[in-house]
């Protein structure tokens, strides 16, 4: 999401205090269940572009996908047989101002590492619901799959079915267009 906040010269916000409103606002328009992790923060003569991301998470916490193990998903037994791998409080990585929780410390490890080969697309939002037009849909890590070597959550099987049976590269390049429109604002 990008917005551009007008400030006159004399009346300047300072870039923590605009950080600030700019998240104040979002937590009003989207709710409370969205953390919002700023990207950038930068002025340009008077004006002021914050870029910020939100992440699927708990309803009452910052836990990402439900404490499923992201990384675990991406070992191949586990996807061969579709095995849900929940993760241990024991082993959490604070990304995207959300808590993802682990296994192992091995697995940890790996995402601490490499975050963008082992978190699922869409920040872990439902690419099923991206691609159809109908926005941001929590996923709890359950209903996964992996098209090309990018973990997918789906909010139930039906949605990651149409995506098996069809075409889904051009479900996901519908998602791709979705999440790039939301997060450009």
């Amino acid at each position: 999401m990008r917005v551009i906040l007008v400030q006159k010269t004399e009346n300047r916000l300072n870039l923590t205090q605009a950080a600030c409103l700019y998240q104040l606002i979002l937590q009003l328009i989207i709710g409370l269940k969205y953390d919002i992790n700023i990207h950038r923060l930068f002025t340009d003569g008077d004006e002021l572009a914050v870029f910020a991301e939100v992440v699927s998470k708990s309803y009452w916490g910052k836990d990402a996908i439900d404490n499923h193990d992201t990384a675990a998903y991406h070992d191949l037994m586990v996807r061969e047989e579709h095995q849900e791998v929940k993760g241990n409080k024991a082993f959490v990585v604070k990304y995207k101002i959300a808590n993802w929780y682990f296994a192992s410390q091995q697995s940890a490890d790996k995402f601490a590492s490499a975050p963008q080969k082992y978190e699922p697309r869409y920040n872990g939002f439902c690419a099923n619901a991206l691609s159809l037009g109908e926005g941001l849909i929590p996923m709890s890590g359950k209903v996964r799959e992996f098209f090309g070597d990018q973990l997918h959550l789906f909010y139930a099987e039906r949605g990651r079915q149409r995506w098996m049976k069809g075409e889904w590269q051009s479900s996901q390049k519908q998602a791709n267009s979705a999440w790039q429109a939301l997060r450009n604002g």
